[in-house]
C-alpha cells in the first residue's frame, strides 16, 4: 500500500540523509552486522540508480571498537571512549566501503565536530566537500569525530541524531530518514500492546514531546527525545523526517517507495535559506538576550527586528556579529540572530528607544540590535506566544 503524501515526499527528495543507529548496525554480541550493512548498501545503491543522492550519518564506531577490543560494556571515561572509537571507526568505514564496492561504488569517510559546523567558513567548506563527493557518485559516511570531540561522547553537544539534522540543514536535503531500533513514535508506552505507532506528526508540540520515553542502550546514546529534537530542527526549516525501524529488511526501500512505514514528520515551516539555517539551527549562541512581552510579539508574530527597547536582560559575553539567542519573558528560546552590538554596548542601550542610542554611546551605527534579515524565529509561531 502506498501513501500518496509519502510518495510525493520521496519523489521530490533529490538529496536524502540517512541516519543509521548503532543498534541497527550491530548484533546482540556488539559485533558489526555485515549482512545488515550489505542490505543497507544495496538499498542505497538502488536509490542512487533512481537519481537520488544519498548521505549516510552513521553511528557505530564505539560499538565496533568495543567488539574489536573484546569489551562488553561501554567505557565510562573519556580517554577510553575515544580510544575505543579510534579502533572502531576504521572497522565501520571499511565495512561500508566493502558493501558499496560490490555495487561498483565507494564510501567516503567524513568526520565532523561541532566546531566544523559552528564556523561559517568551515560550514560552507563541509557543504562543498559533500556535494563534490556526491557528484563523484560516492556515498559520504559521516560520523562525529569521537576521537577528538569531547562533547558528543559525554552528551553535552548531542548525538548523531542532531548531527544528522544539521547535515540535512547543511545540504538543504528534502528528507531525513532516521533508521533506529524502534518502529516509530508510539502514542503510549511502546511496551504496552495497546500502544500504536503514530503514522504522521504535523506538529512537534508539548503533547508529542511527552511521548518520548527514556531509552537506554549499552551501545548507542540517542533516544526518542533526540530524534524528536532532530525532527523539530529539520521540519522547522521546511523538510520532512521519517523515523522507522532499520533492523527490518528492506525498510529503506519501502520508505522511498512511499509505503506507510514508521512515523512521518511533515514540515512545520517554509523552506529557509542556507544562511538562516546556519544562524537559527547550527551555530551555538555566544550569549542570550531576554526580551519583554512586546518585543517577543514583534519578533515572533510580526516578523520585526529586535530593538533596544525590548531587551530587559543579557547573559554571556559576545562580540558584534556573533549569533545570540533570544528568550521570551518565560525564559524559553524564541529565536536566534546576528547581533549588531557587543554585550557591553547592549548593556548600555537595553531598554532605550532607538533615538536614544547616540546619546548613550556617542554614536548610532544601527537602530536595531538584531535586524530581521539576520534573525530566525525558532519558537512555534502558532502557539500564540
Amino acid at each position: 500500500m502506498v501513501d500518496l503524501l509519502r510518495q510525493e515526499i520521496a519523489a521530490l527528495a533529490d538529496v536524502i540523509v540517512v541516519k543509521v543507529g548503532t543498534r541497527v548496525l550491530t548484533g546482540d554480541d556488539g559485533l558489526l552486522n555485515h549482512d545488515r550493512i550489505a542490505s543497507l548498501a544495496e538499498q542505497i545503491h538502488a536509490a542512487m540508480l533512481s537519481g537520488n543522492k544519498v548521505v549516510v550519518v552513521s553511528s557505530g564506531a564505539v560499538g565496533a571498537g568495543m567488539a574489536h577490543l573484546g569489551l562488553d560494556q561501554r567505557p565510562g571515561d573519556l580517554a577510553r571512549l575515544q580510544a575505543v572509537a579510534a579502533v572502531g571507526q576504521p572497522q565501520l568505514v571499511e565495512a561500508y566501503d566493502r558493501a558499496f564496492a560490490s555495487h561498483g561504488r565507494r564510501a567516503a569517510q567524513v568526520l565532523l565536530t561541532a566546531d566544523d559546523l559552528d564556523d561559517r567558513v568551515r560550514y560552507l567548506n563541509v557543504r562543498n566537500t559533500l556535494l563534490t563527493l556526491m557528484e563523484f557518485g560516492t556515498v559520504p559516511i559521516i560520523n562525529e569525530n569521537d576521537t577528538v570531540a569531547v562533547d558528543e561522547l559525554l552528551g553535552t553537544f548531542g548525538d548523531n541524531d542532531r548531527l544528522a539534522a544539521l547535515v540535512t540543514q547543511l545540504l538543504r536535503a528534502p528528507l531525513l530518514i532516521l533508521l533506529s531500533d524502534v518502529d516509530g513514535l508510539y502514542d503510549g508506552d511502546p511496551q504496552k500492546k495497546e500502544s500504536q505507532i503514530i503514522g504522521t506528526v504535523t506538529e512537534i508540540n508539548e503533547s508529542v514531546k511527552r511521548l518520548a520515553l527514556p531509552h537506554n542502550s549499552s551501545l548507542g546514546r540517542g533516544g526518542m527525545q533526540s530524534k524528536l529534537e532532530a525532527a523539530r530542527i529539520v521540519t522547522a526549516a521546511g523538510e520532512s523526517v521519517i523515523l522507522a525501524n532499520g533492523m527490518d529488511e528492506g525498510k529503506l526501500s519501502a520508505i522511498l517507495a512511499g509505503e506507510p512505514v514508521g512515523t512521518l514528520f511533515v514540515p512545520s515551516g517554509q523552506s529557509v535559506s542556507l544562511r538562516k539555517r546556519w544562524i537559527g539551527y547550527t551555530v551555538q549562541p555566544r550569549g542570550w538576550l531576554l526580551l519583554d512581552a512586546g518585543a517577543e510579539r514583534a519578533v515572533v508574530q510580526q516578523g520585526k527586528s529586535l530593538l533596544p527597547i525590548g531587551v530587559v536582560g543579557i547573559a554571556g559575553g559576545f562580540a558584534k556579529g556573533d549569533v545570540v539567542g533570544l528568550r521570551g519573558p518565560g525564559g524559553e528560546e524564541i529565536g536566534r540572530g546576528l547581533t549588531n552590538y557587543d554585550s557591553d554596548h547592549i548593556e548600555r542601550i537595553k531598554g532605550l528607544r532607538s533615538s536614544e542610542i547616540e546619546t548613550a554611546l556617542s554614536y548610532c551605527p544601527y537602530e536595531e540590535i538584531v535586524h530581521r534579515d539576520n534573525l530566525v524565529v525558532t519558537a512555534d509561531q502558532t502557539s500564540g506566544s
